[in-house]
């Protein structure tokens, strides 16, 4: 289906932009590009389009969102400008938003409206229903101010020799945005400011023991700050994954991770076709071996697996820093102390990703209900194995000391819940992202298939408790560990975000301090992915972002 092979003009022809990788910030990156009328090629190695954001058949009649699993991050403006919806992009809201269910027989479901999330909380504290709302109104106070950031290209330094022209520009754009900055910090106020730098600061565990005495809840809402990092609740900063996850919206209403029909892979599929439609050219099966630079050190194409040369005026790397910089260009062409920052990046990882095939709906028994209806708690992000934050604590402590947690902590979701497309009738895909596994247990190897169905295995009988029957329930199930992320999907060490999303490798210092605005030492070459500003998840923004940067230079060029 993706499949368009090149032609000898193609080879032959000089691109005004190479993509580097067909991941939907690659994607969104050749979109503006071609709309602005540049003409772009996006090479990528596998045989699908879509990065972490795919939909793959992998047990007949069951499609799997692969990696990545709901959205809400992607920007609006993403949404709105490349007409993603009129592209055939659908999105699918859940009944209910969180779904947390006990082994005492109780359980906590959240987000079907305000009067019933105060009802449900409010049987495990009244306390907590009062200041659940005040939590969250806060939360929001501060995404605005995050908002802006997102969608900001960094007040980055100039480097290298500048005319005089461009060094007035610079200062301009650069007053501009600290100008802009200090009107939003204005806007917060100085207590909201200051209760915002204690978020990004704390550890998850002091944000929400300030917060709320239910175990039950500040687990539920502790889960969205361990996403895919190897992080404790414990670790200062660990707040900012936490607000990080909350940032996202859906059709305007905040906080709303919702299923797309036909998977994670309907999204590439719309921004490939805004793409093309403007007039990029999408390759598939097609491995870039190394970045081609010039003697005079700027890049000028991408050299392929298969020997062949293609040339063109700016590359972008959809890849990660790490195998941008570390494999695909010469690294005699990067400075010693960048390179030396991009080997010893964080990118470790604690995520697995576990895809479901079963015969019944999961019926929890906390529920008390044994038919097969689809209930509100079916379409909402069902937290398991993270009933306090004990628990949470105890699965990254057995990670750290190099073994797979033995309780895992897991987000299930049941997509074919609202979405008919994916299963056969009466049968349902399941997404298990559970955590902590480490790239390298100390008791065994992720190569081992005996090793691989142990922790299969138990993440199942963790739901069999509240699941009876679940186990054999299942018809198959596909799992991605730490190394089959990094090997399959290109993620370095297996981490979703490109590297870590710690307050150290963020802003004006991702990937690298002095290099956040997507270009990079080698002039000509600039990052797209998520190990660029700002950051990880199906946002889109680093896409959109790097666009502008290189639309920037185009039209200084050209002055």
């Amino acid at each position: 289906m993706w499949r368009r092979s090149l032609t000898t003009a193609a080879y032959n022809k000089k691109w005004d932009a190479i993509v580097v990788g067909g991941g939907h910030n690659g994607l969104i990156a050749a979109a503006y590009l071609a709309r602005a009328g540049l003409s772009v090629a996006v090479l990528e190695r596998r045989h699908i389009i879509g990065g972490a954001a795919v939909t793959e058949e992998l047990i007949p009649g069951f499609r799997f969102s692969r990696c990545s699993y709901l959205l809400s991050l992607l920007r609006p403006q993403i949404i709105r400008e490349l007409e993603l919806k009129r592209h055939g992009m659908k999105l699918l809201k859940p009944i209910a938003s969180s779904f947390t269910p006990s082994l005492d027989g109780r359980y906590l479901l959240l987000g079907q409206s305000k009067e019933q999330d105060y009802s449900q909380i409010c049987k495990f504290s009244k306390r907590d229903a009062d200041a659940y709302f005040r939590y969250e109104a806060q939360l929001q106070k501060f995404c605005k101010f995050m908002n802006f950031l997102l969608d900001s290209l960094t007040p980055e330094t100039l480097h290298g020799s500048a005319s005089t022209v461009d060094w007035l520009r610079y200062k301009l754009q650069k007053s501009k945005f600290w100008t802009q900055c200090l009107r939003q910090m204005l806007y917060l106020g100085q207590k909201d400011m200051v209760d915002f730098m204690e978020l990004l600061l704390s550890p998850t565990s002091k944000v929400l023991d300030k917060w709320f005495e239910s175990n039950l809840l500040k687990a539920t809402l502790a889960g969205d700050a361990i996403t895919g990092s190897m992080m404790n609740i414990n670790s200062p900063g660990s707040g900012y994954v936490l607000l990080h996850h909350v940032m996202g919206e859906t059709d305007g209403d905040r906080n709303i991770w919702s299923h797309v029909e036909g998977g994670m892979g309907a999204v590439s599929l719309a921004i490939s076709e805004a793409a093309k439609e403007a007039g990029a050219h999408i390759e598939t099966n097609t491995e870039v071996l190394q970045v081609l630079v010039e003697d005079s050190g700027r890049a000028n194409g991408v050299l392929l697996a298969d020997g062949t040369k293609l040339h063109s005026s700016v590359v972008l790397s959809n890849a990660t820093p790490y195998k941008t910089f570390m494999e695909l260009v010469p690294q005699d062409c990067l400075p010693v102390e960048f390179l030396r920052t991009i080997k010893y990046s964080d990118y470790t990882s604690g995520t697995t990703k576990i895809n479901v095939a079963v015969d019944k709906l999961p019926q929890f028994h906390c529920c008390k209900l044994n038919h097969a209806e689809i209930c509100p708690q079916h379409t909402a992000t069902i937290h398991i194995g993270s009933e306090s934050m004990g628990e949470i604590r105890s699965a990254c402590q057995d990670a750290c000391n190099g073994l797979p947690s033995q309780r895992p902590v897991m987000e299930m979701t049941i997509p074919s819940s609202l979405d008919n497309t994916i299963s056969p009738p009466g049968k349902h895909v399941i997404s298990l992202f559970t955590q902590y596994t480490p790239y390298k247990p100390s008791n065994g190897s992720w190569e081992d298939a005996a090793y691989r169905e142990s922790y299969a295995q138990s993440c199942f009988k963790l739901i069999e408790e509240y699941v009876p029957g679940f186990c054999s329930s299942v018809i198959g199930y596909d799992m991605l560990t730490p190394p089959d992320l990094e090997r399959e999907i290109g993620l370095t060490g297996g981490n979703i975000f490109h590297g870590a999303m710690g307050l150290d490798s963020l802003f004006l210092m991702r990937p690298v301090k002095g290099w956040s605005n997507h270009r990079t030492p080698i002039r000509d070459l600039y990052l797209c992915g998520s190990g660029s500003h700002p950051g990880g998840g199906v946002m889109g923004a680093p896409g959109r972002n790097a666009a502008r940067v290189v639309l920037q230079d185009f039209k200084k060029h050209s002055q």
